[in-house]
């Protein structure tokens, strides 16, 4: 669909329940946007941008709920891997302590816990540039658990094989996550370790085992406007768009390459986050790493532009993340509920 198509499509009539009932518009499903055509859609006038993103956004979701997801790290530190923007590095001058694998009953706690707070989807990362099998044998009893307490389960591992996927998959894995962070031509500026390539491979053995797949990027690393619009027309082109889109703003750690980039203001971030919404309306777009960074206006902005998941936890597996209780504020303030509300 061009951008003239989309501009001239009719808004939902009353409400987005009515849009989606009656079907009277809803924006076709592509998967061969170009770096241009996204690069346009982020240069529009920012009305007209948000009045698009809202279109997408309302004819598949209620533009009021949020999905709430929460992230433990079960495994930190010691990464033989040398993303510039991550502290679990051990190859940077200063790297978090690495720890062993948790116990699987610890893990347990944290989902009861997480989906007290309203939490419907668990989300489990380690610090690995892939699964040794002894390790996958208790992630899949981790899976197992949390699937029984009735929480969608997701994990990010690093790279998979098709077998481990198979595996995961077998133990009842709803989500696996495994992030582009950049565009093709900007990807050797921030990880040498893999390939980009190794990336979309990972995702192919993920997909082949039937696994929804929870993939973007990273804003903040001091790429450039076409390399945001790169990053998004590669996940907008792929064969199936990601259940989830984590569109994560960049957290500065000391001791990391990136430590000292310059920051990025909501509004271009906000843009990020419409072009994602516009592109692959279907797909639960989240705002994932960096919310400790936005205030409640940012927040509402980029909520406009289409997102309408987030993590909820004090912490992003290394790095700050705003309290519960702030994220339900912010929510009532808006109008706004979890997805699991009734």
């Amino acid at each position: 669909m061009s951008l003239d198509t989309l501009s001239r499509a009719p808004a939902p009539s009353s409400s987005a329940s009515s849009a989606r009932a009656t079907g009277d518009w809803r924006p076709e499903i592509r998967h061969d946007w170009t770096r241009d055509e996204v690069q346009k859609i982020m240069d529009l006038p920012f009305p007209e941008l948000i009045f698009r993103a809202q279109l997408a956004h309302r004819a598949y979701f209620d533009p009021t709920r949020v999905q709430i997801s929460t992230l433990l790290s079960i495994k930190t530190g010691g990464c033989p891997e040398d993303c510039a923007y991550c502290p679990q590095s051990a190859l940077h001058e200063q790297s978090v302590k690495a720890d062993k694998l948790m116990e699987v009953e610890k893990v347990l706690r944290e989902a009861r816990a997480a989906k007290a707070a309203g939490a419907g989807r668990f989300c489990m990362g380690a610090a690995w540039r892939s699964p040794k099998e002894r390790d996958l044998d208790t992630v899949c009893a981790m899976i197992e658990g949390v699937k029984e307490l009735g929480l969608e389960t997701c994990v990010t591992l690093g790279m998979l094989d098709a077998q481990q996927s198979q595996r995961l998959r077998d133990a009842g894995l709803d989500y696996y996550n495994h992030n582009l962070d950049t565009s093709p031509e900007y990807y050797d500026k921030i990880i040498t370790t893999r390939t980009y390539q190794e990336r979309l491979d990972t995702l192919a053995n993920v997909r082949d085992a039937g696994i929804n797949v929870c993939c973007g990027g990273i804003v903040g690393m001091g790429e450039g406007e076409s390399d945001r619009a790169g990053l998004i027309a590669t996940l907008a082109s792929l064969p199936q768009h990601p259940e989830s889109v984590p569109i994560n703003l960049l957290v500065r750690v000391a001791g990391t390459p990136l430590a000292d980039a310059e920051a990025v203001d909501p509004i271009t971030f906000a843009r990020v986050v419409a072009a994602a919404r516009i592109t692959m309306p279907a797909s639960h777009v989240r705002l994932a790493a960096g919310r400790e960074l936005m205030s409640d206006e940012a927040h509402a902005l980029v909520f406009l532009a289409g997102a309408n998941s987030i993590f909820c936890g004090d912490k992003l597996l290394t790095t700050p993340n705003p309290a519960e209780h702030r994220d339900r504020k912010l929510l009532a303030s808006l109008g706004m509920k979890p997805m699991t509300d009734a």
